[in-house]
């Protein structure tokens, strides 16, 4: 993770502090040798820093934390002064140009600084511990008479490695919260893992707990492959396996390119489950025709598949499946005044989407491979049908 931006990080931890001690540092008479050698050390740290996590050969190194720590003190130390830097360069810029003495760029520059310090210490603590119930309605014509109110509950990207400790409650809470809709049915859209199997060991008794009428169905998201450790094929093919198998010992029905069949009486739902199918970067396994292979055309699908890229793409051409829930997005961690890094990456980031009476949902997911939440809050979706 590190290693693919490590020299554009380099940078931005070190011109701040070029800028701030040639324009302010270096002009203060009274400012002596040791002083700013003081100055230069946190920035001097994150340099090492960086260049020490850009040395692991995973995608992160196997102590998380290390991440962690490293990101938020890239966001509370390093950010603000990036910003107050750059705010206080194009004032100066102005000033230059306009003859004028008064940089309003540092009055500027440390507003924003402050606002984003708070932003980041939010993020990380109150913010990832929040928790939402988002409720929607599907309506559907197709939809058998018998499945009138059919309540399901999605959750996705989980990514269990995150939690530690630290966090740990967060995921008790959801559980709970989710045990607590009283559901048809619950769906888990991808994404258990961050990296390896071993991270779902110290919950599996917590997961094992969820719990719905008709079952926990799962699939498979990007990072519950093997492609962000740097290991032999056999190993990557092992941990595959391992995870498949963890998820079928805590009870959870795991859909690998295939479907089931819901009863009501004399009427009948198919829930299928495709392998994840993503960009260029992310494994690309999903088979919408596999997955409803025997499936009658009239029957009313409900499609679980990780990556909504999936669904303009292979599930509207490929498939009759009235509504698809997805993950993968997280709506970016991040969504201010409506504004969401994801927004730039996907046409369907966030919420429900319809193409006709066909819809797709795309959950935020319950956690992340950083612990950090702003404005787009962990949650679970309760999904009511309805026939139309």
């Amino acid at each position: 993770m590190i290693a693919r931006i490590f020299v554009y990080l380099l940078l931005f931890i070190t011109l701040p502090d070029l800028y701030l001690d040639r324009r302010f540092l270096k002009k203060r008479t009274r400012y002596l040798w040791w002083q700013r050698v003081l100055w230069w050390l946190p920035g001097a740290f994150m340099f090492a820093y960086t260049i020490f996590l850009a040395t692991s050969r995973n995608f992160a190194p196997d102590t998380l934390a290390l991440l962690h720590i490293y990101l938020l003190l890239l966001g509370v130390l390093i950010t603000p002064k990036f910003i107050f830097a750059f705010c206080s360069f194009l004032g100066w810029a102005h000033c230059r140009y306009h003859h004028t003495r008064n940089n309003w760029g540092n009055l500027v520059g440390l507003v924003l600084a402050l606002a984003v310090d708070v932003a980041v210490i939010y993020g990380g603590t109150l913010g990832f511990r929040k928790l939402d119930i988002r409720h929607e309605d599907y309506y559907s014509s197709e939809l058998p008479a018998a499945f009138d109110g059919y309540k399901i509950v999605q959750f996705s990207d989980a990514h269990v490695g995150t939690y530690g400790t630290v966090y740990a409650n967060v995921l008790e809470k959801a559980i709970d919260l989710i045990n607590a809709q009283d559901a048809d049915m619950a769906v888990f859209t991808g994404d258990l893992q961050n990296m390896e199997p071993k991270e779902l060991y110290p919950f599996m008794q917590t997961l094992s707990r969820v719990t719905a009428k008709d079952g926990v169905f799962s699939v498979l998201g990007n990072h519950d492959y093997s492609g962000y450790i740097d290991a032999p094929s056999a190993v990557k093919v092992a941990n595959e396996r391992e995870l498949i198998s963890l998820q079928r010992q805590m009870g959870w029905d795991l859909l690998l390119n295939e479907h089931r069949v819901i009863r009501r009486g004399n009427d009948s739902i198919v829930i299928a489950g495709m392998e994840n199918d993503g960009g260029k970067r992310f494994p690309q396994k999903g088979d919408v025709k596999k997955s409803l292979a025997g499936v009658k055309s009239n029957a009313f699908v409900i499609m679980l598949e990780h990556d909504p890229s999936s669904w303009r793409k292979k599930i509207l051409p490929q498939s009759k499946a009235q509504l698809t829930l997805s993950g993968h997005t997280h709506a970016g961690q991040l969504e201010v005044f409506g504004l969401s890094p994801a927004a730039f990456n996907y046409k369907e980031w966030f919420g429900m989407y319809y193409d006709g009476e066909r819809a797709l949902n795309v959950s935020a997911g319950m956690g992340g491979f950083v612990p950090f939440r702003l404005g787009a809050s962990n949650e679970i979706v309760v999904i009511t049908l309805h026939k139309k």
